[in-house]
């Protein structure tokens, strides 16, 4: 047996053990786990240490973004599944004779991306111990001891209630090899992180679940609070300098207002780059005119102005980039995971609607877009319209769209992008897709229609 096989299979042995003693809980000893591992990674010693750990070994983000965004997220996920039942019945509908069981998948194999490696782990665990599963997970190599921190505290809440901890294992020296290997062997895999993952992941042989490429794009239309909209933008655009594939990577902006809203984009902070800044940039980002630089993700605006040889006031937080074009040769309209952001310039809101299909198109079909309108039906028609699976109206995207407390969107850090981002949903990965779901049907009155009552005519 090879090293990474038998490395992951040790693994599998001693989770699918553990798996097999949390499924015998009943809901409420279950719902004590989940609290419990929730609190422990929300105080705010462990919070707080994880956030340093992620900056300092990733060498991306910020420490206060990320301790915010830990307890965010694992604040809300928990709020939403901690009164859903996962035990047993679940579901009864008389009329239609229909009992649902809720049954666990087993043993999850949960990718980490290095962007989120703090949050994504205790959002995975949640799910997984809500639904009786046990989860190894694969950090990415280079922020490996922030994940794995992060999975040694929710195996210490485990032990505190006398719960078998190997519910949670984390690949302390991950590598291609063991990831693939665990995905070969795992019952379930939920990938978060760079499109050949995800990939990988759907070729495995393995049921997955897979997030898309994001490359957010978002209109603004005559009708948007210009001010709030660009206060909006700083704050999603700046966040964790901008690790979020949600971030806004494009606006697309109608020209009466386009003026005065890029004024209040550069009084919120944005620095609007000339032709040669535009270009230096540009290459500072994309060496290769196609793929990232990887020592400019996530970093913060100085490192990126350093790089790109560009004096940076004091007083600016991001880039502002004029774009006119899409495609290969227009490297700003790719996603930029960084905190720069392109502006397009739209007359008639049809050719917003074009744009914006066409931005995604390119890179990021199926994730995110958005708008800023108080036009009811400019709205309506970016929701019929858009190719993206998540669009969120007057809203900072990257603190948005995978769930927040001023809107519906369920909490998490995986955003399936459909068959648009080549994903089996469009959903964002929550509780239910941690779960198996057993229908029992009984026998009910038959209630077959005539055919007059379901066509209103009779069929000879």
């Amino acid at each position: 047996m090879k090293e990474a096989e038998q490395k992951i299979a040790e693994m599998m042995e001693r989770a699918r053990k553990a798996q097999e003693k949390i499924a015998e809980y009943d809901q409420d000893e279950v719902d004590e786990l989940v609290k419990a591992v929730a609190i422990e990674c929300m105080k705010d010693e462990n919070a707080m240490e994880n956030a340093k750990l992620a900056v300092e070994e990733g060498e991306m983000g910020k420490v206060d973004d990320k301790y915010k965004k830990i307890l965010a997220k694992v604040k809300g996920a928990y709020n939403d599944i901690k009164d859903m039942n996962t035990v047993g019945k679940i579901d009864e509908d008389k009329e239609t004779g229909i009992s649902k069981f809720a049954k666990p998948v087993g043993v999850v194999g949960g990718l980490i991306p290095s962007t989120n490696c703090e949050a994504t782990p205790p959002i995975k665990g949640l799910f997984t111990i809500k639904g009786r599963n046990a989860i190894i997970m694969a950090p990415h190599p280079k922020t490996k001891r922030t994940s794995c921190m992060m999975a040694d505290l929710m195996r210490k809440a485990l032990k505190e209630k006398g719960a078998p901890a190997d519910i949670i294992q984390c690949i302390e020296e991950p590598s291609l090899e063991l990831a693939n290997e665990l995905m070969k062997q795992c019952d379930l895999i939920v990938a978060t992180g760079g499109t050949s993952m995800v990939k990988a992941a759907y070729s495995s042989g393995t049921p997955a679940f897979g997030v898309g490429q994001g490359n957010a794009t978002v209109i603004v239309d005559e009708t948007a609070d210009i001010e709030s909209a660009a206060e909006m933008v700083r704050k999603s655009k700046t966040f964790d300098y901008a690790t979020s594939c949600s971030t806004e990577n494009s606006l697309v902006v109608e020209e009466s207002i386009y003026d005065d809203f890029m004024d209040a984009l550069q009084s919120e902070g944005g620095y609007l780059v000339n032709e040669a800044e535009k270009e230096r940039l540009g290459n500072a980002l994309w060496p290769d005119g196609k793929n990232l630089n990887k020592d400019i993700v996530a970093r913060s605006h100085n490192v990126i102005a350093d790089a790109a040889n560009i004096e940076l006031p004091e007083d600016k937080s991001f880039f502002i980039a004029k774009e006119e074009n899409v495609g290969p040769n227009y490297p700003f309209s790719r996603e930029k995971l960084a905190v720069v952001v392109a502006v397009y310039k739209y007359r008639g809101f049809e050719n917003a609607l074009k744009r914006l299909n066409e931005i995604i198109s390119f890179e990021g079909l199926g994730h995110s877009c958005g708008i800023h309108s108080t036009n009811k039906e400019h709205i309506e028609a970016l929701g019929e319209s858009a190719k993206a699976s998540r669009i969120m109206v007057n809203q900072p995207q990257c603190l948005a769209n995978s769930g927040n407390w001023f809107n519906g969107m369920p909490f998490t850090l995986s955003l399936g992008c459909g068959t648009w981002g080549g994903n089996i949903t469009t959903e964002n990965i929550r509780m239910k897709h941690f779960l198996n779901v057993s229908w029992l049907a009984e026998r009910i009155e038959p209630n077959e229609p005539s055919n007059k009552e379901l066509f209103g005519q009779e069929i000879n």
